[in-house]
């Protein structure tokens, strides 16, 4: 669509909860730093709305959205609340800074949430309704009202609820499809008939939420707005609770690639989802599979000879976008051990990474030390180089060196020297493998009662020389964090991983005691 054609009613809104629902995926909890640095991309790269937590859920997450509303530039900074009073109050003094703010309050609608999850009669939760705007809209002339699995529930109860949160002021009206049960053909003709039977619909914006659960987000949420939708709630990379929430990138690409049967337009720069994707997957720890679409990383290989000799005659034959419409660049082979400093500083801007004096001083000095050890350096070893760089900047334990002894013969055993808190200490340990060993020696170093429930390795590039980089996700209690980490040497990766994941759970029960001593 041209800049000429656009309208206003073709705008479609796209309100982006990876800091929200994203955050709730199990796992990928984001530290303070990590959310300040994803909204700042997020509101660079055009997200309309940006819902940056859930303000009453912990100070921390109290703390975060306060901050991102101070800091925001152009989007509308968003607070999720339920229908408590107190909820609504805390959400509305956390987004207070922001230029623009919405308070998005919610409750459930559906018989068998009515019944079991909030355990009152409709007319108990319609009179909530009411009540829950009303309090909202005293703080904000933005109020979104969500109708919590809205796709399960009674037409004729789901109307009399959107009429009466517009009434209340609500000027974004979300259906969501919480258990991602609805279909495409479902979801539209909900969006149409709802628009249609409330008298008042031309008052507010409607808004699509989607989750994956049978892999149809995406496709759903582009149906609610041929339905009459106009706003997209959505995650990068499509992270989020259970499956998942609708992918930003994919309903973005979506839209401008297929203009012809989508006539509508964002205002995202899509030239800026690859950064997005790589930036969120390096802050949650959470890799992004080889054929996701948009970001992943063989979105745009070809390795069938029938594909390449089509892709040599004409890009078209296979590729229904370019690479650099998505910000992807070429991987080049241009940096070594004989690569300066400009020449680093260079790449980095290139692959989109702004480091500060004192990050890039530490990058480079890894730089140069992954140089000595690797003959070439491909663009995904400098990001898996940075990524670590920026996640463990604030870390208390680090990996100091590491010697361990495998083979056939065991027990196999590690030697291990972290720097915690400035001071190093020393230990070896036996495991029934190389990992376990390692693995021991932390925990004998750092006594903790945390389950390993996922160790992954991949390869960040071809070749025997390639770095390994490693996923690790710990739980302990009902609370799980996952981390990677990126060496030429798998078990040093492995190490890094572990300790990542430590530094978060130990992050998170400082935080925990000071908010308990606080009280």
């Amino acid at each position: 669509m041209t800049t000429a054609t656009k309208s206003d009613k073709d705008r479609v809104v796209i309100f982006d909860t990876t800091l929200r629902d994203g955050e709730q995926c199990p796992g990928a909890t984001m530290t303070h730093e990590e959310k300040l640095e994803v909204a700042s991309l997020l509101d660079e790269m055009g997200v309309d709305i940006i819902e940056a937590g859930f303000p009453i859920a912990s100070e921390g997450d109290f703390a975060a959205v306060h901050e991102i509303a101070k800091r925001s530039k152009n989007a509308v900074i968003c607070g999720l609340s339920r229908a408590a009073p107190k909820d609504i109050d805390r959400c509305a003094e956390a987004i207070k800074p922001a230029a623009r703010r919405r308070i998005h309050t919610f409750l459930s609608t559906s018989p068998v949430h009515m019944k079991y999850k909030l355990q009152k009669e409709p007319h108990e939760v319609y009179e909530m309704v009411i009540a829950q705007v009303t309090r909202a809209r005293n703080h904000t002339d933005d109020v979104e009202w969500s109708s919590e699995d809205g796709t399960r529930t009674e037409h004729d109860f789901l109307c009399r609820c959107v009429e009466a949160a517009i009434k209340a002021g609500a000027t974004t009206i979300n259906i969501p499809d919480t258990v991602g049960y609805t279909t495409p053909e479902e979801y539209a003709a909900l969006f149409r008939m709802v628009r249609e039977r409330v008298p008042n619909a031309d008052k507010a914006v409607f808004s699509v939420h989607c989750h994956d659960d049978l892999g149809m987000a995406v496709a759903n949420s582009l149906a609610g707005v041929m339905g009459g939708a106009r706003q997209i709630e959505c995650t990068i990379n499509g992270i989020g609770e259970r499956a998942g929430n609708a992918a930003l990138e994919e309903v973005v690409m979506a839209i401008q690639t297929r203009n012809d049967v989508l006539p509508y337009w964002t205002n995202i720069d899509a030239t800026m989802l690859t950064r997005a994707s790589k930036l969120v997957s390096a802050a949650t720890s959470f890799p992004v599979q080889y054929n996701k679409a948009i970001v992943g990383r063989n979105a745009f290989a070809h390795e069938s000879g029938i594909h390449q000799d089509g892709m040599l005659k004409n890009t078209q034959t296979y590729e229904i976008m370019t690479p650099e419409s998505v910000g992807v660049k070429q991987t080049s082979l241009v940096m070594g051990k004989h690569s300066g400093r400009h020449a680093f500083v260079h790449k980095l801007e290139e692959l989109g990474y702004k480091l500060g004096a004192n990050q890039l001083e530490d990058a480079f000095t890894r730089f140069k030390a992954l140089a000595d050890r690797k003959k070439h350096i491909y663009d995904e070893d400098i990001e898996a180089l940075v990524d670590e760089e920026i996640a463990t900047a604030q870390d208390r334990i680090k990996l100091v060196a590491l010697t361990v002894i495998a083979g056939t013969r065991g027990p196999q055993s590690a030697t291990l020297e972290l720097d915690i808190d400035g001071r190093h200490q020393t230990i070896q340990a036996t495991g029934n493998g190389p990992v376990d060993a390692t693995f021991n020696a932390i925990k004998a170093i750092i006594p903790h009662e945390a389950t390993l429930e996922l160790y992954q390795v991949h390869a960040v590039t071809e070749g025997t020389d390639a770095q390994a980089e490693v996923s690790v996700r710990l739980a302990q209690g009902d609370y799980a964090v996952t981390s990677r980490g990126a060496d030429p040497d798998t078990l040093v990766a492995s190490a890094k991983a572990y300790l990542g994941a430590l530094n978060k759970l130990t992050a998170r029960g400082a935080r925990t005691h000071a908010q308990h001593s606080a009280q």
